[in-house]
Parts: structure tokens; C-alpha cells; sequence
């Protein structure tokens, strides 16, 4: 036990003399943790609008084509910078960046909106959507929809105005301006264990947190294998110190910079975030931080394990800088940290499964988004530990292998 205590104070004065590598530990995540969640903000809004401009082309000029023109302005979700007279124009606007979209309504538009294709003879000429290349597919798709939408309850209204003429019933006076529940609220349904709908900060403050905590990679492979070209290592097995022990010598510091890491980005997230105009993070209380505190321990543990079993494998601190450093990355980019794992398509969302990272994001979700309790988080606990184990195994490993 003695030689384990002296073993910690080793390590510790080591870290402590790395004041660059612990100053990247502690700031780098406070900053992505600001930057993203503030970038992702709108993305876990409810019904946020959505800042595209887009402008209609009236070639037809009758009230159907305005009374659409009016039910898509209505929607609130994207912006009417302008309505024109020619198609030309809305091109050479879309070219200026002026607008993302034109909707061009074509000459006789009005005539067909209830003739079915091809009845009069004349082929039926389509609505034109132009669009600015560089826009987001998925909001060309949303406005698609939106004018589908729209069309839709024109041609209700046109027949049901139709309707009541043949059957002599009462029609609205003005049936083309009639308005329809165009717009969805979404609303966010709760058990009775939830905090809050996810938000912004819900996701980077643990995201960012378990990114920052498999960083200690880049320290830990620094302090190892110094020790290992310095001769280190041979003097302290010659003193009879298996490598086990000297492996659980650095692993106690850095689980204590890790959990120093979490207090840090939960202060972040509950009071600087709030500073930029964010919403503050909200942590479960009683049990619940009990809960998160195992998940960020597992997390912890695996992440140091990673960093050992890096530095076991590398050289120089060059190559476990470069493994380390893409390792993490490709672990956070398919593991939900960079991009929310909602995001992914379903590929991506599978391969997700297989990252460490993921594992310990969806801990904290658990019990932060659900307030789920010990058995809903003990999974992804137990993978994180499993992981842990078998990475501290095969550093072993490898050590004995190299001095054999």
C-alpha cells in the first residue's frame, strides 16, 4: 500500500509540472461546450423558426395563386422576402444570395387547380420550385411539404365552396381567404420521471464532459512513455514493482482530474451557459446525482484504461498524440458527441453503438432526460467497466510482452 501511495504522489507532482496539458483538459471543453450550445440552440427548439427566405413568382395573377401565396406566408416557419413578376428575376436574385427559394406559379394555375391532369387537352404545367444549391436538402424537403400543404387546403376550399353551390348549401362569402389550422405546435410528452424536454446545453454539458475525459490521453501516454525511454519503468521493476501497480498509480491522479473536469463543465452549463443567453443546465438531485456520478466514475475509468493501453502501444508521444488524438475523434464524431446522434441517419445511429463515448453519453441522457435509476443506467456502466478492464488487461499485456 505504501509503494501505491508513493506511486500516486509520483504521478501527481508529474501532472502538476504539465501545466499546458492541464490547462487543455480544462479549457478546451468550456469552450466547445459554450460554442456548441449555443450553435446547436435552435436545433432542440420546438417549432423554432426557421431564417430562409424564399419568393414568389405569380405568372398567373388570380386569387387562387395569391390566397396560396398568403397560406405559405401564413406557416411563419420560412420568410417571404419578396414576390415577383418574372422568373428571371427570382434567378438573378437566388444568384445574389437575396433568397434560398422561388416558387413560381404558372399562367392559368387557377383554371386547373381541380381539373385533373391532361382533362382539357393541355398538358398540365407544374409548379417550379428554384432553389439555391448551397441550401440544407432537408429544409428544400420542409418547404416542399409546406406548399404541398398549402395546395392541399386551396383545393379543400375550392371544393368545398363547389359543394355547397351544386347542392345549394351556405358558402363563406370569401371561401379562397378561409383560414385553416396551417400551423403545428409541437409538444413535448413527459412521464412522470422527466426533468424537462431535452435542450442545447442537455446535450453538449455531457457530451463535451466525456470528449474532455478520454483527453487525458494525451498527458498520460506524454508522462509514460518518457518514463519508458527515460528507463523508469526498468528501474521501478527492478525494485519489484509489477507493472499493474505502476498502472494503478496513474490511473488514481488522472481519475481525480476527470472528476474535476466533471464539476467544472456542470458549473459551465448551469451558470455560464446563462450568461450568453442559454438555458441552464439541470442536474437530478438526491439519488439521481448519485446515479450520474457512478456514470461519470465509469466513464472516468475507461477513459484513463483507453489512455494507458494508447501509451502501452505507442513508441514516441508523437505516435500517441496522432492515435490518441484521431482515436478520440472518430470515437466522438460516431458516438453522438460532435453531431447529436437524432442527427445521424440510421447507418450511423448503429455504428454509434460500438463507441465508448456513446455509451457514456447515453448514461448521463438516462438519467438527466428520464431520471432513470440505477438499473437503467447499469448497460451502459457495465460496458464503460468491461471496456476499462480489457483495455488495463491488454496494456498489461503488451508491457509484459515488450520486456519479455
Amino acid at each position: 500500500m505504501n509503494r501505491l501511495i508513493a506511486l500516486w504522489r509520483k504521478e501527481t507532482l508529474a501532472l502538476l509540472r504539465d501545466r499546458h496539458g492541464l490547462a487543455a483538459l480544462f479549457v478546451m471543453p468550456v469552450i466547445f461546450i459554450l460554442v456548441m450550445t449555443m450553435a446547436l440552440h435552435d436545433a432542440f427548439m420546438p417549432g423554432a423558426a426557421i431564417d430562409v427566405g424564399y419568393a414568389i413568382v405569380d405568372l398567373d395573377g388570380s386569387a387562387h395563386s395569391q390566397s396560396l401565396a398568403r397560406r405559405l406566408n401564413k406557416t411563419g416557419s420560412f420568410r417571404l422576402v419578396d414576390t415577383v413578376a418574372l422568373a428571371d428575376t427570382a434567378r438573378q436574385a437566388i444568384r445574389d444570395g437575396r433568397y434560398a427559394l422561388a416558387l413560381v406559379l404558372p399562367q392559368g394555375f387557377g383554371e386547373r387547380l381541380l381539373a385533373p391532369a391532361g382533362a382539357d387537352g393541355q398538358p398540365t404545367e407544374p409548379l417550379t420550385l428554384m432553389v439555391d444549391p448551397t441550401l440544407n436538402p432537408a429544409l428544400q424537403l420542409a418547404f416542399r411539404n409546406q406548399t404541398s400543404a398549402a395546395l392541399g387546403t386551396l383545393r379543400a376550399d375550392e371544393l368545398t365552396r363547389k359543394a355547397g353551390q351544386l347542392f345549394g348549401l351556405p358558402t363563406a362569402a370569401n371561401a379562397t381567404e378561409r383560414d385553416w389550422p396551417d400551423e403545428i405546435v409541437s409538444v413535448a410528452v413527459q412521464n412522470e420521471r422527466s426533468i424537462r424536454p431535452p435542450s442545447s446545453v442537455q446535450q453538449n454539458v455531457p457530451a463535451w464532459l466525456v470528449f474532455a475525459m478520454f483527453f487525458v490521453v494525451i498527458p498520460i501516454s506524454s508522462i509514460l512513455i518518457t518514463e519508458r525511454q527515460q528507463g523508469t519503468l526498468q528501474r521501478l521493476a527492478s525494485m519489484g514493482l509489477p507493472f499493474r501497480l505502476v498502472l494503478l498509480g496513474k490511473l488514481l491522479p488522472f481519475f481525480v482530474v476527470n472528476q474535476i473536469q466533471a464539476g467544472l463543465m456542470v458549473g459551465v452549463g448551469m451558470f455560464g451557459v446563462p450568461l450568453f443567453g442559454g438555458e441552464a443546465l439541470v442536474m437530478p438531485q438526491g439519488v439521481g446525482l448519485l446515479n450520474w456520478w457512478l456514470v461519470a466514475a465509469a466513464v472516468s475509468l475507461a477513459a484513463v484504461a483507453c489512455a494507458l493501453l494508447v501509451a502501452s502501444v505507442a513508441r514516441t508521444t508523437q505516435q500517441a498524440t496522432i492515435v490518441g488524438g484521431v482515436g478520440n475523434i472518430l470515437m466522438g464524431a460516431i458516438g453522438g458527441i460532435m453531431v447529436p446522434k437524432f442527427m445521424m441517419p440510421a447507418a450511423m445511429q448503429t455504428l454509434a453503438e460500438f463507441s465508448p463515448m456513446a455509451w457514456g453519453l447515453q448514461g448521463f441522457h438516462t438519467i438527466m432526460l428520464r431520471h432513470g435509476g440505477f438499473a437503467d443506467i447499469l448497460q451502459p456502466v457495465v460496458q464503460l467497466l468491461a471496456f476499462a478492464a480489457a483495455a488495463l488487461a491488454a496494456a498489461v499485456w503488451l508491457n509484459h510482452r515488450q520486456t519479455a
